[in-house]
């Protein structure tokens, strides 16, 4: 059986995008040779790898067995090219990045744009989003996540250090309410909570007290995923809400919001930007893991 390995790529970009579509779009041809090229490559295997609907494109138990093998291996071929490419010793291509919404150092616009600047050949298209999936399964080439949640396979580079999180307050909502004492006061506080995703339970705040962890469950009497609608509501007086002190620490700064209960939020391992582990890492990635090492130290 002689493979096709332009169908196989085809086939992985397809079940990344779940799109034929965005994966026509990604290869620079159009939506009718891809699924050609799939058509092609099914008849070739006797299996249908594809569940195709007006709406939808799904992968079959088949299709799943056969993305999880050669994922990888075309991820290397596409590094490898992109290495041979790149004599001249600039890197170049699309750089496709899964970031957490409350990166902030990362997200920083210095951060970006320096990074743009020094690599005006790679374009940058970054996916904030707080659902936890597999990056190279989605086809993304790194993300950053909080070091806690990040596969153990991963190679991983610091973005900023030690993080915390912190529950804050507006100086009016003090002095009209009081701030609790202990984080078990908190459900009997006006709070402002957050959640991942919609239909999904709010987040338990996470504290610490004499080396133990504890959550409490706030009951919130406003719950968005929109860190930004947070800070607004909270300024406003609106209650209690929790987050990174990094997200907080310009209104801290101003003294718009006051820190409370810091006693009970210890530090811990912040973000890390992450990605799999390859014999061809490619020079656009590579750019970026350096970028961010110099930035740090800067």
């Amino acid at each position: 059986m002689e493979t096709d390995l332009n169908a196989l790529a085809a086939f992985t970009l397809v079940a990344e995008e779940r799109s034929f579509r965005a994966a026509a779009d990604r290869m620079g041809v159009t939506r009718p040779a891809v699924s050609q090229a799939i058509r092609r490559l099914e008849e070739t295997l006797g299996v249908t790898l594809l569940h195709r609907t007006t709406r939808s494109v799904s992968l079959t138990e088949a299709g799943e067995r056969l993305y999880a093998k050669v994922a990888p291996a075309i991820a290397d071929m596409r590094a490898a090219v992109e290495n041979a490419g790149s004599s001249d010793g600039r890197p170049r291509g699309q750089l496709r990045l899964a970031v957490s919404s409350i990166a902030d150092h990362f997200l920083s616009g210095p951060f970006l744009t320096t990074f743009a600047e020094a690599y005006p050949d790679i374009q940058i298209d970054i996916t904030v989003t707080d659902e936890e999936f597999d990056i190279v399964a989605e086809g993304y080439d790194a993300g950053v996540r909080l070091g806690e949640v990040i596969e153990q396979d991963m190679i991983t580079t610091s973005v900023a250090g030690d993080e915390r999180q912190l529950a804050v307050c507006s100086p009016a909502y003090r002095d009209r309410f009081g701030v609790p004492r202990h984080p078990r006061e908190l459900p009997a506080h006006r709070c402002i909570g957050w959640r991942p995703a919609p239909r999904v339970a709010p987040y338990r705040w996470e504290f610490a007290e004499h080396g133990k962890d504890f959550s409490v469950a706030v009951a919130p009497e406003i719950t968005t995923n929109d860190m930004a609608l947070m800070i607004k509501l909270a300024t406003a007086g609106a209650g209690i809400t929790f987050g990174m002190e990094e997200s907080f620490r310009p209104w801290i700064e101003r003294g718009e919001l006051v820190p409370v209960l810091t006693e009970y939020c210890p530090y811990f391992p912040g973000f890390y930007l992450y990605y799999p582990t390859r014999r061809n890492v490619a020079p656009k990635l590579r750019a970026l893991v350096q970028h961010l090492r110099r930035y740090r130290r800067s």
